[in-house]
C-alpha cells in the first residue's frame, strides 16, 4: 500500500512517464516502502493501511473543513485590525472536550492553533487553554466544527476495532 502511495506520487510529480522513469520509481517506491516498514513503522501491517485507506475520504473532508475555517477566521482577524470601531480584547479560554483519544485531541489542538486568532497554550487531558485575539472567538472553541467531526471520526475507529477479529 505505501509502494503504491509513493509509486503514485512518483509518477504525478515527475511529470513524464518513461519505461526508465516507472522501472526507477518502482524499484525507489519498493524500497522505501520496505524501510518504512522494516524501520519506521513496524506497526504499520497491511490492515493498519487498510482501515487508512478506507478513512481517507473522512480525512479529506476534515483537511476541507480545516481549510474552511481558516479563510472564515483570516477575515474574521482582518475585520478586526481594519475596523477602527471595534476594540479587540485578547482573552485566555479554558474549555473541556468530549474527545476520547490522545490523537484527536492533539489533532484538535493543531487545528485551533492554525486558525488564525487563536493559539492553544496548553492541553492537559481533556482541557485546553487558548489564546483567542478577541473575546468573540471563544465562543468558536465550544462544541466546534472541528470537535465534531473529530467526534465521529473516533466512533468510526472504535466501530471498526470492536468488528475487527481478535
Amino acid at each position: 500500500m505505501i509502494a503504491l502511495a509513493l509509486f503514485s506520487l512518483w509518477i504525478v510529480f515527475n511529470g513524464k512517464l518513461t519505461w526508465e522513469v516507472v522501472l526507477f520509481g518502482l524499484v525507489i517506491s519498493l524500497g522505501l516502502a520496505w524501510f518504512v516498514r522494516r524501520f519506521v513503522a513496524t506497526r504499520l501491517t497491511a490492515a493498519v493501511q487498510w482501515r487508512m485507506v478506507r478513512h481517507f475520504p473522512g480525512y479529506l473532508r476534515y483537511a476541507w473543513l480545516l481549510i474552511k475555517e481558516i479563510t472564515l477566521a483570516n477575515f474574521a482577524v482582518m475585520r478586526l485590525i481594519l475596523t477602527d470601531s471595534h476594540v479587540v480584547v485578547p482573552k485566555l479560554a479554558i474549555f473541556k472536550t468530549r474527545l476520547e483519544t490522545r490523537a484527536a485531541r492533539v489533532v484538535l489542538a493543531d487545528c485551533i492553533t492554525l486558525t488564525p486568532g487563536t493559539i492553544t497554550v496548553n492541553l492537559n487531558g481533556d482541557e485546553y487553554l487558548v489564546h483567542c485575539l478577541d473575546e468573540s472567538m471563544e465562543d468558536g472553541l465550544h462544541d466546534s466544527a472541528f470537535e465534531r467531526r473529530l467526534i465521529k471520526m473516533e466512533q468510526s475507529w472504535a466501530q471498526e476495532e470492536h468488528n475487527e477479529p481478535a
